[in-house]
């Protein structure tokens, strides 16, 4: 009998390499539903978690898609390295690198540092099977969202930090911190 051996697409090997190389978290706040977001916004406004998420992120690489990019208040985030994902041929976005792709997103991620994913939608899920870490905020809340968050499963992920609850004062929502590390396989 001859068995055909099967093997994998090299681009699927490459990126698996790509990925075990570099440390690649997600960041992101979502309500009790795992909603982030609505109409292109974030659903809340959380001065405390703008600062985490700054002083988190600064120094480091954060990447996003597009959508995420166009709706930063001021374009590319600073003290940052900006990758923006498109699907756009040839589409550009000034003081960011822009790829067309997760693997070309991972290409140019940093070798030596963590790297951050910050949304939206799409690119959470493309990215949420290759993370090794989540920086959760949770908002204690459903607030009307249109793009929500993978569901965070025992199985899969191991709550490695949380704080203690915290009232924003300007609206009175809740939230806590959580990070996630990836379960061994």
């Amino acid at each position: 009998m001859t068995r055909t051996l099967i093997s994998k697409p090299k681009f699927q090997f490459n990126f698996l390499i790509m990925t075990a190389y570099k440390k690649i978290s997600i960041i992101v706040a979502i309500a009790k539903d795992y909603g982030i977001g609505k109409d292109n916004q974030l659903l809340c406004y959380l001065p405390e978690d703008l600062k985490r998420f700054k002083r988190i992120t600064s120094g480091h690489t954060v990447v996003m898609g597009k959508n995420t990019f166009l709706s930063l208040p001021c374009g590319p985030l600073p003290k940052r390295k900006n990758i923006v994902i498109t699907n756009v041929p040839d589409e550009k976005f000034e003081g960011c690198e822009t790829v067309y792709s997760i693997s070309e997103a991972i290409e140019k991620m940093d070798e030596h540092a963590e790297n951050f994913v910050m949304g939206g939608a799409s690119i959470y899920n493309q990215f949420f099977g290759i993370a090794q870490k989540l920086y959760i905020t949770k908002v204690h809340a459903v607030i009307d969202a249109d793009t929500f968050f993978p569901e965070i499963t025992e199985d899969e992920w191991i709550l490695a930090e949380e704080s203690d609850e915290q009232t924003d004062e300007n609206n009175g929502l809740h939230f806590t911190y959580l990070t996630y590390t990836k379960k061994e396989k």
